[in-house]
């Protein structure tokens, strides 16, 4: 079977294609096939990722297309990870929202409606393509913001369409290691939509502990998810948040921290792959194969080590010196959906977080509406985990968010500026038509390039 990359010139790819060694023989996958409109990063991301594969011994064919109907012909999986207009438009994104004093993020808020409207057309027209060369193929999005995303494609009638975020599965990833059990003996079940989501339950070897979790302050304290919350808020809410919900929960201090920083994320992200790219560039991948590599992971450390510090005020990690660094296993994007590869061919199945159909798993919103909820993955198909009554809080902000999104995909696939802007006025982190009206025309104009 064949996988098909597109946005394959992706800094993650290649950590994608070394999870994927450990369990390619087990899925059936003998090829990947990677398609960027960057060819020049496409050409250093492939050579990258072929050296992963021989490094480990293993046979994976990993090729470069140079067309996208080259790249999916034939595809099994296509996985869609783009980022339209590249590094800048985030920046530009940022900058933009933070001038009119809201936040900039690029998936939760102002910066994450300029996103889906560079992204969702895009993605539509690459749909076509996949539909005449790939027809029977699973659409695995990772291209952000993946909610809003994957509700613009399956509105358009494409139903085998999957969107991943790895928020969720690194989070539970990461509690298994601190309460010291295999993920396998820890269940932990997510409500909601992406980056707009809460755990109402945790099982550690089938014992309910999300009650002793929310009163133990050293465990959120341990858990870089949770440590930027008031513990107050976290206890009182009864449940465990996303780590994007620390927007809504503590919105002021996240613009004052971004403004009172020397640079924003896009900003930071831009500067490193920047200069990753560019000392890649100066190598000689062929003859220096493990030096580029070292290089590649430190930049990826760097990026890591440093996320959400600057929204937070929380000092980055340290960093391994470069040399010592080794490529991380798949965890996060890749892994999620080879997990769900893994449970569409097994009878007994897996639960994963999934951007979904809703199919009645929250009532506050229709069944045709893409949520991010814990999931039933298996050959009788995924079956969404239904919940029953949840808080008024997290509904109403269910409601109002996936309002926003349906208003947003509507106005970007229309062209309608002017629901564009009741979109962005209806999103609580802007509240606002005036300020609403004065981003439209902004984002407009850097889309524009005007």
């Amino acid at each position: 079977m064949k996988i098909a990359v597109i946005g394959g010139a992706g800094v993650r790819t290649v950590i994608f294609i070394n999870g994927l060694l450990k369990r390619y023989r087990n899925l059936q996958i003998d090829e990947v096939r990677l398609f960027d409109i960057d060819r020049e990063k496409q050409d250093i991301i492939g050579k990258l990722c072929r050296y992963v594969v021989q490094r480990e011994k293993e046979d994976l064919e990993v090729n470069v297309c140079r067309t996208c109907e080259e790249a999916v012909t034939g595809a099994d999986y296509i996985v869609t990870t783009i980022r339209v207009g590249g590094d800048h438009s985030r920046v530009q994104d940022e900058r933009a929202a933070l001038g009119e004093g809201v936040l900039g993020q690029e998936t939760t808020g102002a910066g994450g409606f300029s996103m889906a409207a560079r992204a969702i057309p895009v993605l539509l027209d690459y749909c076509k393509i996949f539909q005449k060369y790939a027809p029977d193929a699973w659409i695995f999005n990772f291209s952000n913001p993946s909610g809003m995303v994957t509700q613009a494609l399956v509105s358009e009638g494409y139903d085998k369409v999957i969107g991943i975020c790895d928020a969720p599965s690194a989070t539970k990833f990461r509690m298994a290691q601190k309460l010291g059990v295999t993920e396998d003996e820890l269940y932990v079940e997510f409500f909601g939509l992406n980056h707009l989501s809460w755990i109402s339950s945790v099982k550690k070897q089938g014992k309910e502990i999300l009650p002793e979790l929310l009163k133990d302050d050293a465990f959120l304290d341990s858990m870089q998810e949770f440590e930027t919350f008031d513990h107050e808020a976290i206890k009182s809410s009864g449940f465990l948040p996303n780590e994007y919900l620390y927007y809504y929960y503590h919105r002021e201090k996240a613009v004052a921290n971004i403004l009172s920083s020397e640079h924003t994320r896009g900003e930071t992200i831009e500067k490193v792959n920047r200069q990753m790219f560019e000392e890649l560039s100066r190598t000689d991948i062929d003859a220096e194969p493990e030096e580029a590599l070292q290089t590649f992971l430190y930049y990826m450390q760097v990026r890591e080590n440093s996320y959400m510090s600057i929204e937070s005020g929380i000092s980055a990690r340290p960093l391994i010196e470069k040399g010592k660094l080794s490529v991380p296993d798949g965890m996060g994007y890749a892994g999620v959906m080879l997990d769900c590869i893994e449970g569409m061919q097994s009878a007994r199945g897996k639960y994963l977080v999934l951007c979904v159909k809703n199919k009645g798993s929250l009532k506050c919103v229709g069944d045709e509406d893409i949520v991010e909820v814990t999931c039933k993955v298996s050959k009788e198909g995924i079956v969404p985990v239904s919940f029953g009554e949840i808080p008024p809080y997290c509904e109403n902000l269910i409601r109002t968010i996936k309002s926003y999104e349906k208003c947003s995909v509507e106005a970007i696939k229309t062209g309608d500026r002017e629901k564009a802007v009741w979109a962005l006025a209806m999103n609580p982190l802007v509240n606002s038509w005036s300020i609403a009206k004065k981003l439209e025309e902004k984002f407009y104009r850097n889309r524009s390039g005007q």
